[in-house]
């Protein structure tokens, strides 16, 4: 038997994750004054009136304890019909959702619920930071795939292909997508699908950012046939309503596949708060204008950010979702690290460095724009002042 290493209480597993890569600038940016945040990953709009009028009259109630582990039946049904006529996607509210407590604890058991130890998981990069940790932490192998501004940060099938192997089990996929806002169309997911099927993989699908699809419609890959049995969808009220605070998301899946996340889900969290999924319930019945009038709101930030940075000469693609620009700082000379901190504390504009975000997203700078069209238009004076110092 292998003593155990004196002095060190926490797991090896755990000591070799690193922190997050966006930590770091929050904190330095949260010690500093008149700081213009593009950092945060949150709406800046608050939860629609009705829905903490729904929270408030849930405690005036009394309704205090536990709910069913999935969550209220009365909300699963209100996610089945949000699911069919949002994105015509089917599923069954007795034994193919749970309501969790946010997205991510539905990545956690979602990986948790089909990862053995040593299996891979493919990560497609950038993106969101705690993916590849999430694998880790599930005892499998994240495998990197990165993505190019030159395809627009989509995926390319032969990508994909070269990167399975006999232990690959499954993808994470995020569309649209934390921090690059690009999506992929239906025909691009079949291309992707077809591999799928053909390696007998499962597919993790982070569609949180569904409704912020700008151009067109949020196409998820569990509409092509043959997937919908091969696909764990991720989602939540966090981004589309305004309630990140709230901590409240749902997984959908497979019943046999949900059944799985159910035991994990019930050992670790018991049930997501009762209050907040009172709310979630007024949150789908009435809340929809909302989501539309904010959506909108983003739509013109992006539209009026993409193009500043490109006329202060910043290329940026055109992201088609979520709230994030993306554009590229090579011609500045500087590594995405150096040019976060360096603007951090000469303008006292705060960005995350693109290489936080993985493979592929070094030479970016990830610019949330869920912020007031004057921040945006106050942050990008300075940003142009800040890249003007460096020629």
């Amino acid at each position: 038997m292998t003593p155990r290493t004196k002095g060190i209480r926490t797991s090896k597993l755990v000591n070799e994750i690193q922190p997050s890569g966006i930590r770091k600038f929050f904190d330095l940016a949260s010690s500093m004054d008149n700081i213009i945040s593009l950092g945060v990953g949150e709406p800046d709009f608050i939860t629609p009136w009705s829905v903490r009028e729904a929270c408030i009259s849930s405690l005036e109630r009394g309704y205090t304890a536990y709910t069913a582990n999935a969550g209220m039946l009365e909300l699963r049904v209100e996610i089945s019909n949000y699911l069919k006529k949002q994105f015509q996607l089917p599923y069954d509210p007795k034994n193919e959702i749970i309501v969790t407590v946010g997205a991510s604890e539905a990545l956690d058991i979602a990986l948790r619920a089909i990862v053995d130890p040593g299996d891979e998981v493919i990560v497609v990069e950038p993106t969101f930071v705690s993916y590849a940790p999430l694998v880790t932490l599930a005892g499998g192998k994240p495998v990197s795939v990165g993505t190019s501004v030159e395809a627009n940060f989509r995926l390319m099938p032969e990508q994909l292909r070269a990167a399975i192997t006999p232990m690959t089990k499954a993808i994470m996929v995020s569309f649209p997508n934390n921090p690059t806002g690009s999506t992929m169309n239906y025909d691009e997911l079949e291309a992707i699908a077809k591999i799928v099927e053909e390696y007998d993989l499962l597919v993790i699908s982070d569609e949180i950012y569904a409704e912020m699809t700008y151009d067109g419609n949020h196409a998820s890959i569990a509409n092509i046939p043959g997937m919908r049995e091969r696909t764990i969808i991720i989602s939540g009220f966090s981004k589309a309503f305004a309630m990140t605070g709230w901590r409240l998301g749902f997984v959908i899946a497979p019943s046999d596949i949900t059944s799985a996340m159910l035991k994990i889900h019930q050992y670790t969290m018991m049930c997501a708060s009762t209050m907040a999924q009172h709310a979630a319930i007024e949150a789908l019945q009435n809340g929809m204008d909302d989501v539309g009038k904010m959506v909108q709101s983003y739509k013109q930030r992006r539209n009026y950010f993409v193009k500043s940075f490109d006329e202060i000469g910043l290329p940026c693609h055109v992201p088609g979702g979520a709230f994030y620009a993306f554009p590229s700082i090579k011609n500045t000379g500087l590594t995405s690290d150096q040019f976060a901190e360096q603007l951090l504390l000469t303008e006292r504009v705060a960005v995350v460095p693109g290489h936080v975000f993985g493979s592929g997203g070094e030479g970016h700078i990830r610019c949330s724009y869920a912020t007031s069209l004057d921040n945006l238009k106050e942050a990008v004076t300075r940003i142009d002042r800040f890249i003007n110092t460096l020629k």
